[in-house]
Formats: structure tokens, sequence, C-alpha cells
């Protein structure tokens, strides 16, 4: 069955000699794996594989069927052409790290319109940004992924509740005994950024390197407390290298 759909490329692997494996995070089906045959090949007259680039914003023509683990796509185009992001480093760089951040933490076949329609626009917003302003995208990133599937932090940052407890997901009045927990110049610039509803807003946070790494930290393992899946975001170590 033929349907349109809206889609962000998240990962695609070699398959054979000349197809690739892609995982596409789409808006109708969510995550889908799709099998794209001979977009390697030398005589190949588009260079297909490109628009297949984790974090390429898709309109897609793809034949679905219902429980079966891989699909076809019959015709896929750019929805957004970048105009900097994939030649910017730190643009690209944070837009693999969130593209794996997506395939991370979505489960096959959920369906996350909210959350598609968020990455979306959050790409395209990336891409116009000027380079200078995009350091805590990825913060904002999380934190808005977080919300969005139903686990966000709780309370907010005052003299009386100055520790951010990362079992609870909340800011407290005493640390925790046992759990990793955020407070001081940390807590204060976390409390800050939660209160970010708009990307143009986050450059007023300003933040070091140093910070901006523990914050990731902390936040990528309160990820890991509500999503089991998850497992290790291999591009977090070029982000850091980056974001220094």
């Amino acid at each position: 069955m033929l349907q349109n759909t809206r889609g962000i490329a998240l990962r695609a692997v070699k398959y054979g000699d000349t197809s690739v494996i892609a995982a596409v995070f789409t808006e109708k089906y969510g995550v889908q794996s799709y099998m794209v045959q001979g977009i390697r090949s030398s005589k190949s007259k588009n260079n297909k594989a490109a628009l297949l680039q984790p974090a390429t914003l898709l309109d897609m023509v793809v034949y679905h069927k219902p429980q079966t683990k891989l699909q076809r796509i019959k015709e896929y185009q750019y929805a957004y052409i970048y105009t900097s992001l994939q030649e910017e480093i730190v643009k690209n760089s944070i837009a693999l790290f969130s593209a794996e951040v997506l395939l991370r933490i979505l489960p096959e076949e959920a369906l996350m319109p909210e959350l598609f329609d968020f990455s979306f626009d959050y790409f395209r917003q990336l891409d116009a940004m000027p380079s200078a302003d995009v350091a805590n995208f990825p913060l904002y990133f999380l934190i808005q992924c977080s919300r969005i599937l139903g686990y966000e932090i709780s309370g907010a940052y005052t003299n009386e509740t100055p520790y951010l407890n990362l079992q609870d997901g909340a800011f407290t009045a005493t640390p925790p005994k046992i759990d990793t927990y955020l407070h001081d110049e940390d807590a204060i610039a976390l409390g800050k950024l939660l209160q970010i509803e708009e990307v143009v807003l986050l450059k007023t946070v300003s933040l070091n390197g140093d910070i901006r790494n523990r914050l990731l930290d902390w936040y990528i393992e309160f990820m890991h407390n509500h999503t089991q899946h998850m497992g290790s975001i291999k591009s977090l170590a070029v982000l850091r290298a980056i974001l220094h």
C-alpha cells in the first residue's frame, strides 16, 4: 500500500554491494527500516545515498505493510535542503548527535507525532541559526525529547530547593544519599535551560565547556533511567571535542 509521509533519516547501513538499509523516523509510522536497492551502484545516475545521511529531512512515498520488519521506498526527495548544517562542523556534529539520540530513544513503529514535528522543526532551526549561537542545542534537544516522552524535571532551582535529584527528576531541598545530583552552578544552569521554550533564546544561557559537558552527562543518565533501550551515544565524544 503506497503512502506519502515525511521522514527524518537516522541511519543507513550498507547491505550487499549496492544497497542500504535505512532507519527513518517517519511522520505516519514512527521509526521504520527500509531496504533501498541499487543506490551505491557505479551505474546509479543520482547520488541518492546522500539523502539517507543522518538528520536529512525527507518527503517519501513508501510501501507500507503492517507487521513487516523491512519496508520499501518507492520515491524520496529532500523535504528541506540545508544551507549550512552539512558543511559547518559544529552544526553537523550537533545534528548527528541529535539524530542518534532519536535512534536510541524511539521504539520501532511507535507513532510519535509531537516528537516528529518538534524534531523536524529543530533540525531546520539548527540549520538557520548562526554557528555561534548553537552550543546549547544538544541540551535543549534532550530536555524537549524527555518532556514529550513524558519524563521531565519537576520543580525549579531556588535557594530552598538547590539540588537536582537524578532518581526523582526534581529539584529538592536536600541532596540524595546515593544518587548523582546537580547543585550550585550546574543546577542553576540547567534550571535556566529548563525554562527556555524557544531556540532563539538558548544563546541567553551562557555556559562554558565544562558545565555543558557535565549537564550532558547528567541528562543522558537521567534519560537512561527512563529509557532502558537507549544504550550509549557514540557521537557524544565528537560533540565534546567540538563544543569545548
